[in-house]
Formats: structure tokens, sequence, C-alpha cells
């Protein structure tokens, strides 16, 4: 990477807002004396993906929804806007990233979700590339712990020396995720067009205010209840 191409991914952007006093702080607190840029984006990783729960029934025509720092604030996202926030920090805490979207195949959605959404295909999901190294690296902070925990499948681990992308498989060894097309790498997130493509293909889903009802950790919650309780 070139300097220019580092000022750029290093410099804030309208949603990817990494110039916000509460990313420039929150960025600030979480790497404090951590010396290496490795350690500071695996610290940054974990705490966006754990630190911010995952709703997929965010509101998708409210621009907000993929602020970085309005996600901070609302301690909750989508994928897009917990990678929004996960590349403000890293730049915020002088580590250059952009990000990416891909079309994936969920194998372990809850059946309210995949109802609204219509289909086992998410598109435009949202991840981070960070340069560390010499290199970019992949890694989705999108599924917080807890949820993973309800949804049989280990949380997935960034370690700042290699990708760290959706696990194929469960804890089980079943179908988890599946990367069906790569839509390539973008300085922030381009918001109106996900906005318009949201609503074309998600209907049912894009509702002003958002899918309301039970959150997607209380669904998964719910599903795995039964499974346990059998003898």
């Amino acid at each position: 990477m070139n300097a220019t191409e580092q000022r750029l991914h290093l410099s804030p952007a309208e949603y990817v807002d990494s110039d916000h006093p509460a990313i420039r702080r929150q960025a600030e607190v979480l790497t404090s004396g951590i010396a290496t840029a490795a350690e500071r984006a695996k610290v940054l990783y974990e705490a966006v993906r754990d630190g911010i729960r995952y709703d997929p029934y965010v509101d998708y025509t409210d621009r907000e929804s993929f602020r970085a720092s309005s996600v901070l604030a609302a301690g909750q996202g989508y994928c897009v806007g917990k990678a929004a926030l996960y590349a403000g920090l890293c730049r915020a805490a002088g580590i250059p990233a952009r990000l990416g979207l891909s079309d994936v195949r969920n194998h372990l959605a809850t059946p309210r979700l995949l109802q609204a959404v219509g289909t086992d295909i998410f598109s435009y999901h949202g991840y981070v590339e960070v340069y560390l190294c010499g290199r970019w690296l992949k890694a989705t902070p999108t599924f917080n712990a807890s949820l993973c925990s309800k949804l049989g499948v280990e949380p997935l681990a960034f370690d700042g020396t290699s990708d760290a992308l959706f696990q194929p498989f469960d804890g089980e060894g079943r179908a988890f995720m599946d990367y069906v097309v790569n839509h390539g790498t973008f300085f922030d997130v381009p918001a109106k067009f996900l906005m318009a493509e949201m609503a074309r293909l998600y209907p049912a889903l894009c509702r002003p205010g958002g899918y309301r009802g039970q959150s997607m950790e209380d669904e998964a919650g719910a599903v795995a209840a039964p499974a346990r309780d059998m003898p």
C-alpha cells in the first residue's frame, strides 16, 4: 500500500466517522498501552463483536443504522453498522481499514428472520479489511459471543495475523455460513445504495422504525431451549 492509500484508509468518512469524539475516545481507552497494531486490532475487534449486540432488525430506512458513531451510541447494530464501527475504531487507532461487502448463505438464521428475509441468502453482508504487517486481513465482528452460544457456534476470533471470516460449520458440524458473492471493498459505507438494495431485496424487513419484536438473540434462545430440554 502506498502512502496515499494509507492516508486515505486512515481518514474519517461520513459513515466511518473515525473523527467523532466518541469513536476517538473509545479507541483511545481500549488501546491505551498496547504497542502493536495487531494487538490493537484484536482488542478493538473483540470490543465490537461482543460489546455491540447484533441486531438484523434495525431500521434500514434510517441512515444512522449505517453510521459508526450511531451504532456505538446504540450499543447494537447489524453487520454493516458493526463493520463501520470497527473500521472507524481502527482508523482512530492508527490502523488503515476499509469496508467489504459480500453475499452469504446463512444456514442458522432464526425462523422469524428467514421469514422476513424470504431466503437464506443475505446480500451485502458487511465485514472489514484491516492493513496489518504489510497485507489486508479480513475480520468479521458480526455475531456477539452470547448470540453465538445460543446458535451453537464458537465466537469468531481474530488475532490480527490471519483472516477471520464466518465459520463454515457450527459446533455440531452443521453448515453455518457460506460466502457466495464478493462485492469488493469500500472507503465508506455506500449507505444510499444499501438502503435502496435492502428495500428492493427485503421489503418485509425494511420497515420504518425497524422490524420490531423479539431480538434475534431471544429468538435463538427460544429455538435452542426445546433442544436442550429433550431427554
